[in-house]
């Protein structure tokens, strides 16, 4: 990543209503998992509510997969130094992952996985590359969620190799290739709708095959084009390219795209239905924290909440599965009772976040995230964010340092 040319580089501003935004992502991933029939994860009595619940919450995974994908790609652009080196880079973000995941991975195979889960299932999961693999039981394995992680360590691995070409990208065409990443989204779905077989259809009853499921959705190079995506969109936000948009339109985007993608064919509720909005909605946030807006997303507690995401996104599916089928045997209940056991799991799936943050992820990026006996860099001159030339309303300083996007450029995908 540096080059003979490259000068050290300034940080922009931080981005800290982006990261109250990953908890909200992530809660959707929750209720998306804890509304399924098989297993039996969906709480209500009521056959009616049971299949409302699910039908309301049956896209929020996939948007919010889709969602951090993009954000990855924003985040880890928007925070990039010149002066990185590709070692450096490598250390930092499989330090991120890996031990969080061994974490849930052990757990998930102590409680319940390792009596079921044949090696040629876990070993690969152990090593975060079994969404590569084809077969079903190998792709959702363990802690099922960790298939997205292969798509973040192939994001990761392949940074800084992507990040040059786009920065040498002319500011005027960003927004061609920025359509030419949603265009190669729809293509593929649609090569997967119309070449390969519908049948056998998936475990989980899903109206497609598992072969259309794992290439229309768990293959890792599929997804680059949602973190490629994200990171033209940085370079647009900051270039101020990026028109202004308000916090409640570009919601009200995400909500039009939501609906949409609850009636368009399966396959393309996957991310092309969603991934206009949330792009739209991630460059719109990044954009009122840039103008130094305070928005409900900046506050304490939703920070606090996005720090823990990564967490609570690792053990939403453990305590969900082992609560419901081992602690409470499948029961079911009315709607308040419903509604008052997925508060508990919510508030059990917490906890354990927090626990996986301060237990593991913060001992070792304190620990070995750089070399030791080096000296951490002085803090110099205060980094210069202008917001973009038609909303510009005075220059936002911060004072220079560790970089505030990488805590929002956490993986915290899937469904």
């Amino acid at each position: 990543m540096t080059t003979p040319h490259d000068a050290p580089s300034r940080r922009p501003a931080p981005l800290p209503s982006l990261t109250g935004l990953r908890f909200i992502a992530a809660v959707l991933v929750f209720f998306f998992h804890s509304s399924f029939f098989e297993p039996l994860t969906n709480p209500f009595a009521d056959r009616g509510q049971a299949e409302a619940f699910q039908w309301l919450f049956s896209k929020a995974g996939w948007m919010g997969v889709s969602f951090f994908f993009v954000l990855s790609g924003f985040v880890l652009t928007w925070s990039s130094r010149r002066d990185d080196t590709v070692v450096a880079f490598w250390r930092r973000r499989l330090l991120k992952i890996f031990p969080n995941h061994l974490a849930m991975w052990a757990l998930a195979m102590v409680l319940f996985a390792g009596a079921a889960t044949p090696l040629t299932a876990w070993l690969p999961n152990l090593f975060l590359i079994h969404s590569w693999f084809p077969q079903h039981g190998i792709y959702i394995s363990v802690n099922a969620p960790s298939w997205s992680l292969c798509s973040e360590l192939l994001f990761y691995l392949l940074f800084p190799f992507l990040i040059r070409p786009v920065r040498r990208i002319r500011t005027e065409r960003l927004w061609a290739w920025a359509g030419a990443m949603v265009a190669g989204m729809v293509a593929l779905e649609a090569a997967v709708d119309l070449l390969v077989p519908a049948q056998p259809r998936t475990p989980e009853g899903f109206p497609i095959s598992s072969l259309q499921f794992w290439l229309g959705y768990n293959f890792p190079p599929g997804r680059l084009f949602e973190f490629v995506l994200g990171m033209l969109l940085a370079r647009l936000v900051l270039a101020g390219r990026f028109p202004r948009v308000p916090l409640a339109g570009a919601l009200a985007l995400a909500v039009a795209g939501y609906a949409l993608a609850l009636n368009v064919p399966f396959l393309y509720g996957f991310t092309v239905a969603t991934v206009v909005p949330v792009g739209v909605l991630v460059c719109a946030v990044a954009m009122a924290d840039i103008r130094g807006e305070r928005t409900l997303l900046s506050g304490r507690v939703m920070r606090w909440l996005g720090e823990v995401s990564f967490g609570f996104y690792l053990a939403q599916y453990v305590v969900l599965y082992y609560g419901r089928t081992h602690v409470l045997h499948n029961a079911t209940y009315g709607l308040a009772g419903g509604v008052l056991e997925l508060l508990v799991l919510l508030l059990v799936t917490l906890a354990l976040g927090w626990l996986v943050m301060v237990c593991v992820e913060r001992p070792v990026m304190r620990r070995w995230a750089r070399p030791r006996g080096r000296t951490p860099r002085t803090p110099s001159e205060p980094v210069l964010v202008s917001p973009p030339a038609a909303t510009r309303t005075g220059p936002a300083r911060v004072p220079a340092g560790d970089s505030a996007g990488d805590s929002a450029a956490e993986p915290v995908p899937t469904a």
